[in-house]
């Protein structure tokens, strides 16, 4: 794989071609060096986990390390993110994201893409965040629906060593879908790929950049197959005029994008390993996969306006594997060498991880097994923790079935005791609880239309209570509750608001005469249910092949 790339579109070619070299900041056959640094889908993670894996502070100390060696060597360093800052870890969601945004100012970030997650609190959160970043957050495809405005900064200009660089910041035109339709009530979100086509000519027209990156949050999807997800980079990077950018910095399928084969991604990356970024139609493509277990690091090298990748690599932030030996004992080992934690950002946010962990490690129950939360699970098959936390909603509203998008279970509980804390990564996103009454045949309508749903999306749906095999022409042998469905009989079905609105596609039925919000958020009709019921025992909620697709 050759690391060559036009940094400009053609036109932006035969602009700097007729611009004098007197006029040029950058000289004309010299080299420089440019290093751009990226993370993606922090997710609140601005503490080391329970195996001392990543966290703000080592990530700190790798790129003040990384920034004393380029500068040594002449070189600048842009560091970017490609979005979702907020939701994930407890700690961080109870506090707005603030010793995140905080923690990213101190490391010395240049510039973010909005994530979806970035929505999941009400736009006044967003843009307190906004104030608390010493960083632009960017995104040229989020307008007001009311006035026709961009309702952020489309896009930042830096000049180090007076090369002109921009980055265009674009979010995904799922987030409307899967977000929370309450927060969008005067927001629209538009195709990105047009966006940037329309911002890359303004730009060619008013800015002039040398380069040209954007920092996305879309999704990086092989050969551009998307399936029921909005299109992402490899689709844009394909629609774009050939070499348009010089990279894309990624984010939101929280991949590490390495590449095994041409428009293949490697499918069990090991950290520390060789990584080939995505090339597409002369685009380079990057993606950190998530909470910042790793730092990509591209070392370009800009010459007479063009831009060439010489060098590569994810940078694992001291990531672990377990290792189990023959007497049975086990124990975590570093892939690479440890990165210290900087004292600067611990002074920062051990205030933060004190206050958050004072309200969350209360003990509400505990569980005998394993309860499945795991996205590599929740988003394609049925599992025991989708069946607890439908089982809460049922109890609390006395429905006779329930449903919900796997995406909107983040993490799984392991046996034994379990904390508040646990109950909160689990559902972070702060819904409440909803239901309706409906008929058998609105009942049937309903999951006809939500069991089209695809695997590998966060619109993947969980029920219980509810049976059925899906083929291409409906639902064979519905019931509800083990009994054949009834047209005439009127059913009770409980759901969260995210999909009672309409989110992830799901059928709205917000506006029905028989919707109730109870106003109960969902994490603490969970931690009640939990409370109530200990000891859990797994089994009682082990899917037993209810639905099935043929």
């Amino acid at each position: 794989m050759k690391f060559v790339v036009k940094g400009v579109t053609t036109a932006l070619l035969m602009a700097v071609s007729l611009t004098s070299a007197s006029a040029l900041a950058w000289e004309k056959d010299k080299t420089y060096n440019i290093t751009i640094l990226h993370t993606n889908d922090h997710h609140g993670h601005f503490w080391r986990n329970e195996h001392a894996e990543y966290g703000l502070a080592a990530q700190k100390t790798l790129v003040d390390s990384i920034r004393k060696e380029v500068a040594e060597q002449g070189g600048s360093v842009l560091l970017l993110s490609g979005g979702d800052i907020n939701t994930g870890v407890p700690e961080s969601d109870l506090q707005d994201a603030e010793p995140d945004f905080r923690g990213m100012n101190l490391i010395g970030y240049d510039a973010m893409a909005i994530g979806n997650h970035e929505f999941d609190k009400p736009l006044t959160v967003l843009r307190q965040q906004e104030k608390w970043a010493k960083f632009p957050l960017l995104s040229a495809n989020i307008y007001q629906k009311s006035t026709g405005e961009r309702l952020f900064k489309p896009w930042a200009i830096f000049k180090p060593q007076g090369i002109k660089i921009a980055v265009i910041g674009l979010t995904t035109d799922d987030t409307a879908k899967i977000g929370n339709p309450e927060n969008f009530t005067d927001i629209e979100f538009r195709k990105p790929a047009d966006e940037a086509k329309l911002v890359i000519q303004e730009l060619q027209t008013t800015e002039k950049p040398d380069v040209l990156i954007a920092a996305t949050h879309m999704g990086h999807y092989d050969n551009g197959d998307h399936g029921s997800n909005a299109p992402g980079d490899v689709e844009m990077a394909r629609s774009l005029p050939a070499g348009a950018l010089t990279m894309i910095v990624g984010g939101h399928s929280q991949n590490p994008v390495c590449m095994a084969a041409e428009n293949k991604k490697q499918v069990d990356y090991v950290p520390g390993t060789p990584c080939a970024p995505d090339q597409q139609n002369g685009i380079w493509i990057v993606q950190a996969h998530e909470w910042g277990k790793y730092v990509g690091r591209a070392d370009f090298e800009f010459r007479n306006g063009e831009m060439k990748l010489v060098h590569y690599q994810l940078i694992p932030i001291n990531l672990k594997k377990k290792i189990t030996y023959d007497n049975g004992e086990s124990e975590r080992v570093l892939y690479t060498p440890q990165i210290p934690e900087n004292q600067q950002m611990l002074s920062l946010l051990t205030p933060f991880q004190n206050k958050g962990q004072a309200q969350l490690n209360v003990k509400v129950g505990s569980v005998n097994g394993h309860l499945e939360g795991d996205r590599s699970k929740v988003r394609f098959v049925q599992t025991n923790l989708a069946r607890l936390l439908l089982a809460a909603q049922m109890d609390r509203t006395g429905a006779d079935f329930a449903v919900m998008s796997g995406g909107g279970i983040r993490d799984s509980i392991e046996a034994g005791d379990i904390t508040y804390k646990d109950v909160l990564k689990v559902q972070p996103f702060g819904n409440t609880v909803v239901y309706t009454d409906m008929t058998g045949k609105e009942a049937t309508d309903y999951l006809s239309a939500v069991a089209q749903k695809k695997p590998d999306s966060g619109a993947y749906p969980q029920f219980a209570n509810v049976s059925f095999v899906a083929t291409a022409t409906g639902l064979q042998d519905l019931k509800i509750k083990g009994e054949p469905i009834d047209p005439a009989k009127t059913y009770r079905m409980a759901t969260l608001n995210f999909n009672a609105s309409g989110g992830d596609g799901y059928p709205a039925i917000d506006k029905k005469p028989g919707y109730v919000n109870t106003g109960f958020v969902d994490a603490e009709v969970l931690k009640q249910y939990i409370e109530k019921s200990s000891p859990l025992d797994v089994n009682a909620f082990e899917p037993k092949g209810e639905v099935s697709w043929k």
